[in-house]
């Protein structure tokens, strides 16, 4: 996925050899929405080691110039995170994203990564909608979430956060991006 400045490709996400680097970004004041700060690398590679052996999601890391920049989830909302909390539509797929804390900020590399993400999954034909549950409180997401499309839906309470569910279509993708 090319941005105006920014290319991305991705690639599978190895819980062994990416671990220590996950580490680093899960557990930094910045990913508190991620859930994680207490994390040791132990737990760092068992979660991820989870998300590899289960059918229902995965996780990406997305590379720029080659060097991991973000890590993507994708998961099916009939069955991880969702399930049971609203009706899912074939189609839909699940997505988290995390930018790692850097001491260089770039203008507009989050907007960048969010929109090629969301280009990834829709590069999927059988992708018909995202879903997104961020943490109500995550302010700076839904400003994101809204820029690339997604329309909130309601708020929902999972286990572990009250989440503003928020879906986008294909079309509302396009949409977006082209404005």
């Amino acid at each position: 996925m090319t941005s105006p400045t920014m290319t991305f490709t991705f690639r599978p996400l190895d819980p062994l050899k990416d671990a220590e680097l996950l580490h680093s970004w899960v557990t930094h004041p910045k990913a508190a929405f991620w859930m994680m700060q207490d994390a040791k690398l132990v737990d760092v590679e068992r979660a991820y080691m989870e998300i590899a052996a289960d059918e229902h999601h995965h996780a990406l890391l997305g590379l720029r110039d080659g060097v991991p920049a973000f890590l993507t989830e994708v998961y099916d909302p009939a069955h991880r995170e969702l399930a049971g909390l609203y009706e899912p539509r074939p189609g839909d797929v699940g997505m988290h994203f995390l930018t790692p804390p850097t001491d260089t900020p770039v203008h507009g590399f989050t907007r960048s990564v969010i929109t090629a993400v969301m280009a990834h999954l829709f590069e999927d034909p059988e992708v018909e909608r995202v879903v997104v549950e961020p943490d109500v409180r995550n302010k700076a997401v839904h400003a994101l979430n809204e820029a690339v499309g997604f329309v909130p839906e309601r708020v929902i309470q999972k286990p572990e956060k009250k989440a503003l569910l928020s879906f986008c279509t294909r079309e509302q993708f396009t949409k977006a991006v082209a404005a």
